[in-house]
């Protein structure tokens, strides 16, 4: 015997499934719609005009005008397209780069007594070598202070000097400070010490060594 459904509750209950995330998951974004919206206007615009008779240079002459100064106004509200989702405070600012060339990369400043420069570079070798060492994880984004706060808990007899050179980074890199020769000694002789250093086992990982 047929089952027969009431239509409104019917169609609330289709209009419920159909508002459910699973069938939206494709739908264009809030801006994606607002660009469709606008160039459907001016698709409208130039039919009607189109449609009217109304082709005279002058006519068109302001349409477009209107175009442009419309396109201008969306630039300046919604500003130039990012390229880059990096973090503003990432550690690493350029592509990928070995310990090695950012040690000599480091020196180079040194030598001509850029010392901002040379404590940043200084840091990006110190965090670098770890990575390649195995004792930090690579991580795109990471910051100096949590680079420093990783490495501490490998390195805990490191740990003041890392989270010092990650202010020091820091001062220069966004806090608008200046670096002199000592600051930079003081980091190069933290990557040299972390050079012969070895990372501290957890009790886990001891407890299974034994």
């Amino acid at each position: 015997m047929p089952v027969d459904t009431p239509r409104v509750p019917a169609r609330e209950a289709a209009e419920d499934e159909l508002s459910k995330p699973l069938y939206h998951e494709n739908d264009p974004n809030l801006l994606q719609r607002a660009a469709d919206r606008f160039w459907e206007w001016i698709g409208d615009l130039f039919n009607s005009v189109a449609g009217s008779g109304v082709t005279s240079p002058l006519g068109l002459a302001v349409i477009a005008v209107i175009v442009v100064a419309l396109v201008a106004a969306l630039w300046w509200r919604l500003g130039t397209p990012q390229r880059t989702t990096r973090p503003k405070d990432a550690l690493f600012a350029s592509g990928p780069r070995g310990a090695a060339e950012h040690r000599a990369n480091a020196e180079e400043h040194a030598t001509a007594e850029r010392w901002n420069q040379a404590v940043q570079e200084r840091m990006r070798a110190v965090v670098r070598s770890l990575e390649e060492r195995a004792i930090l994880d690579p991580r795109p984004g990471r910051t100096a202070d949590e680079a420093a706060a990783d490495a501490g808990r490998a390195l805990p007899e490191h740990a003041t000097a890392l989270r010092a050179a990650a202010r020091s980074f820091d001062d220069v890199t966004y806090g608008g400070r200046t670096a002199d020769r000592q600051t930079y000694l003081r980091l190069r002789e933290l990557d040299l010490g972390l050079e012969s250093s070895k990372p501290q086992l957890s009790s886990a990982t001891q407890g299974t060594a034994e």
